[in-house]
């Protein structure tokens, strides 16, 4: 009895020294690394043992010595990107085969709910052409998607759920639709694979995406609050701060990107005030932690929604649109132009292949250089008044408009600060000139500066006006 138990007891031991490597969810099957560059892979394994890494693509081995802890990173060299299925051997004494990698472009989405809602739609919000996209998904090769799940946390933690899916039926219906179409749209251009992870909250603010030791300045947040406990249930809320951050972001930092894309700012309406900076904290926090410089960072303009009488929503697409500049390597899109009349009261507008499509023009242009691609629609740049009309100028807007007149959603206002729908047509050209009959003097006009207030005016690439004001009245 004595020899079996000590019999028992030394396999076991034998067992635990050769313990299979675990690897985290988002290292699996399926997987894109990042094309010429030295992608990280890590893992977990016994104390200080070695770790042998041999990727197909070069047939090179790569060894990495686990710490104390048993964690372990390693980086290796990648190939240019290709559709040829890779496999990845991964061991520390027993073998684990990743199958099916691709090498490509990886980007990594984030936000609330546009960014998380799924080619399937949310309730009573359906994708515009979602059965089509979902029909034919199969025939994108070169496109995966890792959506992360929800993981609420109040300290960072090394593991969130969240693995890799190729393009079919089956999975798309889960794939966030404004990053399937943003996948699409670069596949097309650059034939080359395209890796997608959404990490995503509906509901979330940008102090959700932030650590503690940052949020804990903010004089507007408590951290001691538990809305958990507000609200009657057990999860954790949506506008819990920090959350996102250790449960969903700080797990994934170690994966090798091209760049972020960004869709959020509904659950931060009405404190534009602090937005771009904290926007802008929160970038250089994520890039500083990624290590990987400068990625860009490019991020789509809350769509108009709510009511046609306030201003909170405009102003914190001021915020949005003045991030740009203290964010380097930044860009936002407008999406003022995607929705429909009856969508007003809905928060999760239906055409999310036009808002994808806009980040891959923006990505295509600014990122990869490709020629002939416009990343931006026209820029308000000054006013003058003239024969009492206002005379605007504009960026982004060399070759004209897309209409010569019925221009819609511009407002002019007198030295009395009332505003009036106005008349507003092209101009020499290049310019626009706003005229309201109530209005002899023009002091200030905006443009869709409303909650809703979707306009027609855009470029020669169907690119829309970014919502403006020429005033700073509060």
């Amino acid at each position: 009895m004595k020899k079996w138990i000590i019999s028992a007891c030394l396999l076991m031991m034998q067992a635990g020294a050769w313990a299979k490597v675990t690897l985290p969810d988002i290292m699996s099957d399926n997987m894109v690394l990042q094309q010429q560059t030295e992608a990280c892979l890590w893992g977990k394994a016994n104390a200080n043992a070695e770790v042998t890494i041999r990727p197909s693509w070069n047939r090179e081995t790569y060894k990495v010595t686990a710490g104390a802890d048993g964690k372990w990173i390693a980086k290796i060299k990648t190939s240019t990107a290709s559709y040829n299925a890779y496999t990845i051997s991964i061991s520390d004494g027993e073998e684990i085969i990743l199958n099916n990698v691709l090498v490509g472009e990886v980007w990594f989405c984030s936000g609330q709910s546009n960014m998380e809602m799924p080619l399937r739609g949310f309730w009573n919000c359906p994708i515009a052409g979602a059965n089509e996209t979902i029909a034919t998904s199969s025939k994108w090769k070169g496109i995966r998607v890792a959506t992360v799940e929800k993981n609420g946390q109040l300290q960072p933690v090394d593991e969130c759920k969240g693995s890799w899916k190729v393009s079919n039926p089956e999975n798309a219906p889960a794939f966030s639709a404004t990053a399937f179409n943003f996948a699409m749209m670069m596949n097309q251009v650059l034939d080359i694979p395209i890796g997608i992870i959404n990490c995503s909250w509906g509901g979330s603010m940008v102090e959700g995406w932030l650590p503690r030791e940052i949020v804990s300045q903010y004089p507007d947040i408590d951290l001691k609050r538990d809305i958990r406990k507000e609200d009657g249930h057990d999860w954790w809320h949506y506008l819990s701060p920090t959350l996102m951050y250790n449960g969903m972001l700080k797990p994934l930092q170690n994966y090798t990107i091209k760049g972020f894309l960004w869709y959020q700012g509904e659950s931060n309406v009405g404190k534009h005030k602090t937005y771009a900076e904290r926007l802008k904290t929160m970038v250089e926090l994520w890039r500083k932690e990624w290590g990987l410089g400068e990625l860009p960072f490019y991020y789509v303009e809350i769509a108009p929604f709510n009511s046609t009488e306030t201003t909170g929503c405009a102003l914190l697409r001021e915020a949005q649109f003045q991030a740009q500049s203290i964010i380097p390597n930044s860009g936002m899109i407008s999406t003022n132009d995607l929705v429909e009349p009856y969508e007003i009261k809905n928060v999760h507008p239906k055409n999310k292949t036009d808002v994808g499509k806009r980040l891959a023009y923006m990505a295509l242009s600014k990122t990869y250089h490709v020629p002939g691609i416009e990343a931006y629609g026209p820029v308000y740049k000054s006013m003058e008044v003239k024969d009492g009309a206002a005379i605007l100028s504009f960026d982004h807007a060399e070759e004209g408009f897309n209409r010569l007149s019925d221009m819609e959603g511009f407002e002019v206002a007198g030295s009395d600060k009332v505003f009036y729908p106005a008349k507003a047509e092209v101009f020499n050209n290049l310019q626009i000139k706003v005229t309201c009959d109530k209005v002899a003097q023009p002091v200030a006009v905006r443009y869709c500066f409303r909650d809703f207030q979707p306009g027609n005016v855009a470029n020669l690439r169907e690119l829309p006006l970014y919502p403006f004001r020429t005033d700073n009245w509060e």
